[in-house]
């Protein structure tokens, strides 16, 4: 194999022996993890909010951020439940730049994968020390997944993952919440497919053991849009969409694969909004009217995808804006904060 072997990495017993997690953060998780389930089986009324910036690249910045959200949250607790984004691993369509901070902890320095594992650990950890937050990552890696299996409170399955057997069977045994979303190609079957895969219970291969899991019933649908064979994109969060979404779901239950807790999560930007990070302000509102109108839209839409930080817009790596994204464009704080006070009184 042209493969040079740099060094063994510690295993995530191993990581989690060395930088353990208090007894606040196990009882905030707990709590948290109940109060998402109830949002998922119906029992709460809450609309979640997925919300955060496309990437974390600074752990100043994100904890900064987040306390911010808490403040609100404090606001809107009655209507929102926050959970925030800190994505440490970015998906890259060609492979080539910055792959998020488990590969880099320090944008502007080469990978170490080392002190980037022990890096959003710590700034997860941080996350829910000081806001009381236990927040959202994205499964890109499955296998690594473990490394923050007794923080994260709810797992994103990508675009270009969910066809992948390992991310669907794995998401299967994760415990929490799993977003399925729709493949780059929009096609909604492919989606379905993986959240019947992960609901059910597998055996299988992971990390160098056979494992057996029982099913994840919170495994869902996420809507990101699509690009067609044009390269054009193309958004699938309209009332027509969501209607299709439910007659999908209950195809599968004629098919005899009946889902427990059907539900979706609208992503707000990506190929629905065309990276118009602006355009996420209207796509919400959108989703919310379509909510007011169908009853059944209603029960099924349990949640928005927003990409937000401090500043608006996007950033190269090595500018310097403090709390910019450096990958695709995201919503700044001022217009997040007040975006979640109208989303309160829609709801």
């Amino acid at each position: 194999m042209e493969m040079e072997f740099l060094r063994k990495l510690p295993t995530p017993q191993e990581l989690k022996e060395q930088h353990p997690v208090s007894a606040q953060i196990v009882a905030t998780k707990t709590k948290r993890d109940d109060e998402i389930r109830n949002i998922f089986e119906g029992k709460s009324d809450k609309l979640i909010l997925v919300i955060g910036p496309c990437s974390a690249d600074n752990e100043d910045a994100v904890i900064d951020y987040i306390s911010r959200l808490r403040t609100v949250q404090e606001k809107v607790a009655d209507k929102i439940f926050m959970i925030p984004r800190i994505y440490t691993n970015k998906p890259r369509t060609t492979g080539i730049g910055y792959k998020g901070m488990l590969h880099q902890p320090d944008p502007e320095r080469e990978s170490d994968m080392l002190k980037g594992i022990i890096a959003i650990r710590h700034m997860h950890m941080r996350a829910v020390e000081e806001t009381g937050f236990t927040c959202a990552d994205e499964m890109l890696y499955p296998e690594n997944h473990r490394y923050l299996s007794d923080l994260l409170s709810y797992v994103a399955i990508g675009a270009r993952s969910v066809e992948n057997q390992q991310h669907r069977l794995t998401a299967s045994g994760v415990g929490i919440p799993a977003g399925m979303k729709n493949p780059t190609g929009g096609d909604i079957s492919v989606m379905m497919n993986s959240i019947i895969a992960a609901q059910h219970g597998h055996t299988f291969l992971y990390r160098g053991w056979e494992v057996k899991t029982t099913g994840n019933p919170y495994a869902h649908a996420i809507l990101r849009g699509y690009v067609d064979k044009f390269g054009r994109n193309i958004p699938n969060y309209h009332y027509e969409d969501l209607q299709n979404l439910l007659e999908h779901y209950e195809e599968a239950k004629e098919a005899g694969h009946e889902l427990a807790h059907p539900a979706v999560i609208i992503d707000t930007n990506h190929s629905n909004s065309s990276k118009q990070f602006m355009e996420q302000i209207r796509i919400s509102k959108d989703v919310l009217h379509s909510c007011k109108v169908s009853g059944e839209i209603r029960k099924l839409v349990k949640g928005l995808m927003i990409e937000s930080y401090i500043e608006d817009g996007a950033q190269k790596v090595g500018d310097g804006c403090y709390g910019k994204s450096i990958t695709d464009p995201c919503l700044g704080w001022e217009k997040t904060e007040k975006l979640i006070y109208e989303l309160a009184e829609l709801w």
